[in-house]
């Protein structure tokens, strides 16, 4: 393994030609990046083979009216936005992230990584002003949850659901409203914030720490009183999350969960079986709320919409996560409006009813389309 990884390596940046090129093969990135904000467009993505394609309201477009790209384009293309010491790291680990600012242009979340031997370009638009609760139109709860004196708020959803844009809206509302320290720790740092009411620093693992886990460490030594976790990826970073969620921090963190009850099994599952106890018992006393969001394409074709399913650490949600019973916590959601809860389909049906999706993506995304197009004909009908 180890020797096929080292020519793998080899092959991301042959020497003789890394900045030589054809004219022919030459990328403007700048223009391309131009064109995603221009567009309206979340993402860019290139690859060999390909013509640059633009993901635009969730749909991926191909600029056909462009070239396919060379490897010797792609190489060059990497050439004009990293470092020399980003591109040596990516020869060593054939993946890197890191953040990318064009003045004048945008502020953009970069992946770099390899496909069939040669580099691929994944470039994510990240807002230049930090984005706000209301303009995303994120539930009321979210508020009540961001100035809560300790505990852990989780954050969770699919790839590219806005997770980080979410915290990134919560931690502004918390900088509009409150005196507190902020640390966030992220990979690589997307929405800048600058000092307002709180004291702000932002590290960034790789450039500023070496991983969540020991940046989150030393972060408890720092007198914070929020600490916002990009992604909590190990098992290290949970349990470093919940001892500082029990210590008076408030921890906001985004997790990989397919919904909100399942995040509670996603922590627990972590552990091992003779730990796992101990940390249902840590999760009881320290969960505040969990957020589950998915993006659906607006009604009216201009960007997408955000549903959140949304459960509070009630105290019969903590009862549950005590008994292991998480599946009972949606039928808890699904009464628990006045706590500012709802599931997934109860949002969805909310977004559908406010006329900003449609029939058919309200009926496709939801978990039981049957009950939901029972709910619409009802809806239909009034």
């Amino acid at each position: 393994q180890g020797t096929s990884g080292n020519r793998a390596a080899r092959g991301c940046y042959p020497p003789a030609r890394w900045g030589v090129f054809e004219r022919d093969d030459r990328v403007d990135i700048e223009e391309l990046l131009k064109l995603v904000v221009d567009s309206g467009a979340s993402d860019l993505h290139m690859k060999v083979g390909r013509p640059p394609v633009l993901r635009i309201d969730g749909a991926l477009i191909a600029q056909g009216h462009m070239p396919d790209l060379s490897p010797q384009g792609i190489y060059q293309v990497i050439d004009d936005i990293t470092t020399e010491e980003q591109r040596d790291d990516f020869s060593r680990h054939l993946d890197i992230d890191f953040a990318l600012s064009r003045s004048g242009v945008g502020r953009f979340r970069v992946s770099l990584s390899l496909q069939r031997g040669t580099p691929a370009v994944a470039i994510r638009l990240v807002p230049t002003n930090p984005p706000t609760i209301e303009r995303m139109r994120l539930p009321e709860v979210c508020r009540t949850l961001a100035l809560k004196e300790n505990g852990l708020v989780l954050v969770t959803g699919p790839s590219g659901s806005g997770k980080s844009t979410t915290l990134a809206a919560m931690i502004e509302h918390i900088n509009n409203s409150v005196s507190r320290r902020i640390i966030t720790i992220e990979d690589p740092i997307e929405v800048l914030h600058a000092d307002k009411m709180c004291f702000v620093s932002q590290r960034e693992v790789g450039a500023d720490a070496l991983s969540f886990a020991n940046a989150l460490k030393y972060a408890l030594r720092q007198d914070p009183d929020i600490i916002m976790v990009g992604e909590m990826r190990d098992v290290e970073t949970i349990a470093t999350a919940l001892t500082a969620a029990e210590t008076g921090h408030l921890v906001l963190a985004t997790l990989h969960a397919p919904g909100a009850a399942k995040a509670i099994d996603r922590v627990i599952d972590s552990f091992p079986p003779h730990q796992q106890q101990q940390v249902r018992m840590q999760l009881s006393t320290t969960l505040q709320g969990v957020l589950y969001q998915v993006l659906m394409p607006a009604a009216d074709g201009q960007g997408r919409i955000v549903a959140v399913e949304v459960m509070i650490a009630t105290d019969a949600v903590k009862n549950l996560i005590r008994e292991a019973q998480t599946p009972q916590m949606v039928s808890v959601m699904q009464t628990g409006s006045h706590h500012g809860m709802q599931t997934l389909d109860q949002a969805i049906l909310g977004l559908y009813r406010r006329g900003l999706i449609n029939r058919e993506e309200a009926i496709g995304r939801c978990r039981d389309s049957e009950t939901t197009r029972k709910a619409l004909g009802d809806f239909r009908g009034m």
